[in-house]
This record gives C-alpha cells, sequence and structure tokens, in this order.
C-alpha cells in the first residue's frame, strides 16, 4: 500500500457529456494550473503540504456542511470547464490529462454527495486532523520553529472539528465505522501527548512552545471529549449502512481506475485468479510436505517469523539482495541509490494497514526521504494477540512485501516520478497502476528467479517464498470479491472476514483487519485487477515487439507514464485502444 504523499487522485473514464469549444494542449495545461492552484490545494491544504506546495501549512481544511457545499458546488464548476474542451482537439497525451482530470472531479463528487464519509465516519475527522498534524512533522522541510508555528495554526481549527462540525455533520453512521473510530482514538491522544511533542523538542522559541503547550492540549481535550461523545451518544445510534451500492461502485470504478467492465463478469476473473492460485499454493504445499494439507503447511509457515523487535532490521535487510537480483537480472532501471527509512507506522494508521510507502510529494525541494512503514504488534497484547497477528510477517511474507513497497515495486516507482514534466500526471494517478504495479512486482520477481537468487541451493526455503508470495496474491484476491459483494450487499460483515480466512488463507486477525478496510476503502481490488491489467499489457506488448521485447524495456516504458491508468498506457504503449482486460 502506498500513502499518496500528494494529490493521486482518480482517474477516470470520460463520461458523455457534451463538447463545446476546441483547445490546445497549452490551454488544457492552464486549466489544470488554475485547478490546482486556485481550487485543489487551497481546499486542501492538508494534502499541499506533502506535495511540497507550503504556502498553505497554517491551514485546515473546512470540515463544515458549508465548507462541504462550496466544494460541491466549486467542483461542478470545474467538470463543466475541464468537460467542455473537446478532446478531438487534443493530442493523446493531453487527451488522457483531460480524462485523468475530469476523473479526479467527479471521484470528488461522487465522494461528497453520494458515499459522504463526512456524514457517515466519524473516523474523518479525528484521524483527517490527525494525518494534517503529521504532515507538518514527518519531514524536515523547514526549521522546527517554523513548522511548529504552521502547527499551532492548524491545532487552533481542530477542536472546532471535532466539537462542532463532527458532531453537526454526522448522520446515522454505521456502527463498524464508529467502533474502528473509537478503536483509534486512544493511539491518536498518544500521537499528540507524545509523538508530536517530541517532533518539535528542537524548537528555540520559549514563546512559541509556550503557545504550542497551549494549541496542543487543547487538541488532546477535544480529542478526549470526542471519545465520550461518541461511546455515550454516537455509539448507541450507529446503525447507518456502509455499503455504497452497485451504481457508486461502478461509477467509482469507472472514475478512479477507467475500468467499466461488469461486476459479476470482474467476480469471475478474479475467482478464476484466486482458484488457479490455490491450485498452485496446494502444489507447491504438498511438494513441502505431502503429510500436511495446505492449511498446515500455511500455519507452520506463519509460525515462523521474528520477534517484535526484530521486525523493523528484517525489513531493512532486504533491501540489498533485492537491488542485486534487478541489477544483475535487468528487471527496471533503479533512478536512485538512496534507499527508503524504515519505521513504524503512524499511530493514526496502525488499525488499517500492515505496511505502507509514504514518499515525498513531486514538488518537495528539502525534506526527500521516503519511509517504509510497518505495523507493530502493540506492547500490550499478550502472547497469543501478538503472534496471531504475526503470523502475515513470517520471514517469506517480508520478503514479499518488501518488493512491493520498495523494490521494484511502490518506491522505485516513486523514484521516476521526478523525470516527469507533466503536471497533471505528476499529481493524479489510480490505484490500479501503483497498487497493481507493486502486487505485479511481487509475481514477476519470482518468475525472474528470486527465489533461487535468495536462497541458492535450499528449495525449501525457495519454495517456502513461493508460498508467501501466494499467500499475498490470495489476500489480494480475496480482497477483490470482498470489496463488490460486500459492498453490493451480496456478504456481510462476518461473511466477509471468513471468506478472507477460508478463501484467501489469511489468519482471523488479519481477516477482520482486512474487512474493517473494506467498509470503507470498498474498490480495493486494485491491486488484483491492476496486475491481471498489467500481464496482460506485458503479454500484448511481447507479442507485438515478438523477438525484440525486452522486459527492462517494457518496464521502463510502463514507469514513464507515471501513475496514469492502465488504459492511457496502453495507449501510449500499443497505440491502439485494445481492452485492459
Amino acid at each position: 500500500m502506498i500513502r499518496r504523499p500528494a494529490l493521486i487522485l482518480a482517474a477516470c473514464i470520460a463520461l458523455a457529456l457534451p463538447t463545446f469549444a476546441a483547445a490546445t494542449d497549452a490551454d488544457l495545461a492552464k486549466l489544470a494550473d488554475r485547478y490546482f492552484d486556485t481550487y485543489y490545494f487551497p481546499t486542501n491544504p492538508s494534502a499541499a503540504t506533502p506535495t511540497g506546495i507550503h504556502q498553505y501549512d497554517g491551514k485546515l481544511e473546512d470540515y463544515s456542511r458549508a465548507g462541504v457545499d462550496a466544494q460541491v458546488k466549486a467542483l461542478k464548476a470545474w467538470e463543466t470547464q475541464v468537460a467542455a474542451m473537446d478532446p478531438a482537439t487534443l493530442s493523446d497525451d493531453a487527451k488522457g490529462d483531460r480524462e485523468l482530470l475530469l476523473g479526479s472531479i467527479r471521484s470528488a463528487l461522487l465522494t461528497l454527495e453520494n458515499i459522504r464519509p463526512w456524514e457517515k465516519n466519524p473516523d474523518f475527522y479525528s484521524s483527517g486532523i490527525t494525518s494534517s498534524a503529521f504532515t507538518l512533522m514527518s519531514r524536515s522541510f523547514a526549521s522546527p520553529d517554523e513548522r511548529l508555528k504552521a502547527l499551532i495554526e492548524r491545532e487552533k481549527a481542530m477542536p472546532r472539528v471535532l466539537a462542532v462540525d463532527a458532531r453537526a455533520n454526522l448522520k446515522n453512521p454505521p456502527k463498524i465505522y464508529t467502533e474502528i473510530a473509537l478503536e483509534q482514538l486512544p493511539g491518536l491522544v498518544s500521537f499528540f501527548t507524545n509523538d508530536v511533542p517530541s517532533a518539535f523538542k528542537d524548537a528555540k522559541d520559549p514563546a512559541l512552545k509556550a503557545q504550542f503547550a497551549s494549541t496542543n492540549g487543547a487538541v488532546i481535550k477535544a480529542l478526549g471529549d470526542y471519545q465520550a461523545w461518541m461511546k455515550a451518544d454516537l455509539l448507541p445510534r450507529s446503525k447507518g449502512d456502509f455499503r455504497i451500492g452497485e451504481a457508486n461502485f461502478r461509477k467509482k470504478l469507472a472514475y478512479d481506475e477507467m475500468v467499466d467492465t461488469p461486476l459479476d463478469r470482474l467476480v469471475e476473473i478474479d475467482m478464476k485468479d484466486m482458484r488457479a492460485n490455490q491450485a498452485e499454493f496446494a502444489r507447491v504445499a504438498k511438494s513441502l510436505d505431502p503429510s500436511k494439507s495446505p492449511q498446515q503447511v500455511l500455519a507452520d509457515l506463519g509460525a515462523d517469523h521474528p520477534t517484535r523487535d526484530e521486525l523493523l532490521p528484517t525489513f531493512r535487510g532486504t533491501f540489498d539482495k533485492l537491488i542485486a537480483f534487478i541489477n544483475e537480472k535487468n528487471i527496471v532501471t533503479i533512478p536512485s541509490t538512496v534507499r527508503p527509512i524504515v519505521e513504524e507506522t503512524p499511530p493514526f494508521e496502525r488499525a488499517t494497514t500492515f505496511a505502507s510507502m509514504d514518499t515525498p510529494g513531486p514538488y518537495e525541494k528539502v525534506a526527500k526521504e521516503a519511509f517504509f512503514n510497518v505495523t507493530l504488534p502493540e506492547p500490550t497484547w499478550d502472547k497469543k494477540q501478538t503472534d496471531e497477528f504475526m503470523t502475515q510477517l513470517s520471514y517469506p511474507v517480508i520478503n514479499n512485501v518488501a518488493v512491493h513497497e520498495t523494490y521494484p515495486g511502490h518506491y522505485v516507482q516513486f523514484l521516476w516520478m521526478h523525470d516527469l514534466s507533466d503536471r497533471v500526471r505528476k499529481l493524479i494517478g489510480c490505484s490500479t497502476n501503483a497498487e497493481g504495479w507493486a502486487h505485479y512486482s511481487e509475481q514477476m520477481m519470482l518468475d525472474e528467479g528470486l527465489a533461487k537468487f535468495m536462497y541458492p541451493g535450499d528449495e525449501k526455503k525457495q519454495k517456502l517464498l513461493k508460498l508467501g508470495q501466494l499467500q499475498d496474491a490470495l489476500l489480494r484476491n480475496a480482497r477483490f470479491i470482498v470489496g463488490i459483494k460486500m459492498h453490493t450487499g451480496q456478504m456481510t460483515f462476518d461473511q466477509a472476514v471468513d471468506f478472507f480466512v477460508k478463501e484467501g488463507y489469511q489468519s482471523r486477525a488479519v481477516g477482520t483487519v482486512e474487512t474493517k478496510r473494506g467498509t470503507s476503502d470498498p474498490t480495493y481490488l486494485y491491486y488484483t485487477l491492476g496486475k491481471l491489467e498489467i500481464l496482460k499489457l506485458r503479454a500484448d506488448v511481447a507479442a507485438k515487439e515478438g523477438p525484440a521485447f525486452n522486459l527492462k524495456s517494457f518496464h521502463d516504458g510502463f514507469m514513464k507514464q507515471g501513475f496514469a491508468p492502465i488504459k492511457i498506457v496502453r495507449k501510449a504503449m500499443l497505440h491502439d485502444d485494445s481492452a485492459p482486460l
């Protein structure tokens, strides 16, 4: 999973709207600049900060209902302006940019008007303001005093968000959303109590530090009051439905990923891939121990994991061999020798993710560190709870996660973004590309011989590495089905957890976390969907090029397209409009 530091928004399929005026590529670029500079970043200052645009660092989003209504009105005006540009007069690249802009706008409107997290999800407010603070402390893009000054301004606005805006806006949220928000709250309070002051311990201005003590204390109190209000008031009346429904699901796929394949056909595609992965898992498991079932072999796999204290160093230790393998096998160009920093996942994300990349935005000029975040078991957990959590971080799985998040996954793709000159492509993209590439990399690296490179002569470890990759593939297969079926009313929460356990080969603890995530991330099918789109693209390019096909050239060509939907990438690499699936 990649934590988007900037505006990696949604991509879309251009819907049927009339066009009114001829336009040049320069006209579209100017309109896009106005969209970003006069609407998006001023309205979303917490997204501007990690993008590397720091003129809004002291601002916080307007969480009020009036603010929501103003966004809807503005976005509809922007949609009209972008849609009015005739794509027939644009170059292929600019046509893609137009579709990206329309998709990002329409996805935002769908979220605000139909999905409505501002009305349904209490964590939208508490984790939202926490993320706004985190963006100012996670990187040293300015002096501690300068960043602290900006944080104080943001913190001044935070108590109102929790005490006024959230309580006015939240209408009958789903019980699971309120429960997740309550689960997150102790970590958020601890974050503001301990982590935030620690991050600014080197600030020098006594008056500034005194002011911060006041504003930070007010935020901590507001979070405590919010927690008490949710328990006493909101939770008992949280009886809403988290499902977004089939119509919204289809629109979200179209706007975000440029995918309009019918949902029942998507289920068929994923189930076929899942059954193939299960069959391969059974074959490899049997070759390891014919006396055990695949589930028993899986239990043995999950039991082989580092301790809590060894987890981060173990992840760091994968980098040398992964980089060496990529270079030796000519997999893809790695544009930089700088490595990501491995650290613990921020507290406001620990309930719903196990690992993620946090990369600097495309316009960050000073603080260019990239962070590979790993979620650790909580120190307060007992041994049973810790061991169950750690089953999804066995040694083979750790290697697979490192491939996904770093080399050649998210981190390498991020490094390529520096060479993009197109502002739209720098700031807008889609998950079927970003997560699809990372998930594709897991399988591709093993197909190219990574297991033998990592463990020469040790056939057992080679097979365990393959099992780890297949277990992660089955996790993504399960997300695919759960996302569609939960949000279209074909599967309950408990049935979804069971599906992750029985069909996705995950522990019940992992299944529960994954299902929680799925309640608010309905289209998290984009991992497998993107991987399958990339595999088809590679096969089609190879068929077209014949003996001249070169894997590294294909991967480098893919990287040059940024995070655009695979449909746009196909157009650039194959020069036709053939179907992504």
